[in-house]
């Protein structure tokens, strides 16, 4: 647990960044909604506002008096066990309430948590917050691979800002780590923040392998393209191929045949694309059959935790070969805030490391991301193992 100031100077920053995240929108993109995994802006900022009124204030501010009794209704994500909640493919009809209620909605919420500080803080209370702040982060990465996804759709492309790099190269000389056979503990064991799916601390057996020291780039993510790797069924799950025949997918997302040569939208718009930089928006069905094409495969994220201290990892979301799954003895908490990781562990690859968007102060090598083996307006790539 963190101190009590330091907690509050980081809840205050967190909430400043979401909306620094936001500032260089138009009030028309603030609403748009391209399709349902992607979340309209407002709606994040209405979202993670909501949060913190629902699982903190009313229950530990004496007289809260909620902003807006309707605004349950409208932030709610996937909770259960609180009420009623609008389909999620219907939060791009939300035309009201408008950007500057959300925003007056924010500023009402955020200022009736700094007053909870004014008197001794309940260690309940100071854990829930810990997740309120680290949840809020969450949707800072989402409210960012959901503008990109929301510009990236725009038949102009228009560029979010032009500041704004995503694609570092892989500078160092691909090495293939040597881990030898052994039994590994895996999960998170320390007295810092983590997510419940991290716990249950547990030793795993690993046969010697062999992991990348370096993430695949576009480059070599062209060979497989140009070999023809999206035409030959040999390389894909049944699943994944039904995915490219019925979806048409001829590349990563994001990619464009501009006069007979790749490009790529990015947040600083449409650019040709980099070879040295690591490939990105790829589903697990693409990095499966990238790997199977090359020989090799995908870690799990076993050997991934357990080799990841002897490379360099931050730059994208990296699929395993792991289904996502509870570790031993995982304990799902009670009530609604139970519902946070749980009732995921079903139909979903396990996804490690950070990405270009994932905010500071919120990664760590037990890290457990999860998405849908289809899903890929994260930044996900990959990293070979045999």
């Amino acid at each position: 647990m963190i101190l009590t100031q330091t907690l509050l100077d980081f809840f205050i920053e967190t909430r400043k960044h979401t909306e620094s995240i936001c500032a260089p929108l138009e009030i028309e993109d603030y609403v748009v909604q391209p399709m349902a995994d992607v979340s309209p802006p407002k709606w994040h900022l209405g979202h993670s506002t909501w949060f913190f009124e629902e699982f903190i204030l009313k229950k530990y501010k004496k007289g809260y008096q909620v902003f807006d009794t309707d605004f349950s209704f409208v932030f709610n994500s996937y909770y259960e066990s609180v009420g009623k909640r609008v389909v999620r493919s219907d939060r791009g009809n939300l035309s009201r309430p408008s950007v500057e209620k959300v925003y007056e909605y924010r500023s009402y919420v955020t200022a009736a948590v700094v007053s909870l500080f004014e008197e001794p803080i309940d260690p309940k209370l100071e854990a829930v917050l810990e997740i309120g702040i680290h949840h809020e982060k969450q949707h800072q990465e989402l409210l960012l691979t959901d503008i990109k996804y929301i510009l990236g759709n725009n038949p102009l492309l228009p560029p979010y800002a032009n500041t704004y790099s995503e694609h570092p190269h892989e500078s160092a000389s691909q090495e293939w780590i040597e881990m030898d056979e052994g039994i590994y503990e895996i999960g998170h064991n320390s007295d810092q923040f983590c997510y419940d799916n991290e716990l249950g601390r547990h030793k795993v057996y690993l046969h010697s392998y062999q992991i990348s020291s370096t993430l695949v780039t576009n480059e070599e993510y062209l060979e497989f393209m140009n070999a023809g790797g999206y035409e030959h069924f040999e390389f894909w799950h049944a699943e994944g191929w039904h995915w490219v025949n019925t979806d048409l997918i001829k590349a990563p997302l994001y990619w464009y045949q501009v006069e007979g040569s790749w490009q790529y939208y990015s947040l600083e718009g449409l650019q040709k694309i980099d070879p040295k930089a690591p490939v990105t928006h790829l589903s697990y069905y693409e990095a499966f059959a990238f790997a199977l094409w090359k020989g090799l495969r995908l870690p799990t994220e076993f050997e991934w935790e357990a080799a990841q201290g002897q490379f360099s990892w931050g730059k994208r979301w990296e699929w395993t070969e792991s289904a996502y799954l509870p570790y031993p003895n995982y304990q799902k908490a009670d009530g609604a805030l139970g519902e946070y990781n749980g009732k995921f562990m079903v139909s979903q690859k396990v996804l490690r490391g950070a990405s270009i968007a994932t905010p500071n102060k919120h990664t760590r090598p037990t890290y457990r991301n999860f998405f849908p083996p289809s899903a890929r307006w994260q930044y996900t790539g990959l990293r070979l193992a045999k």
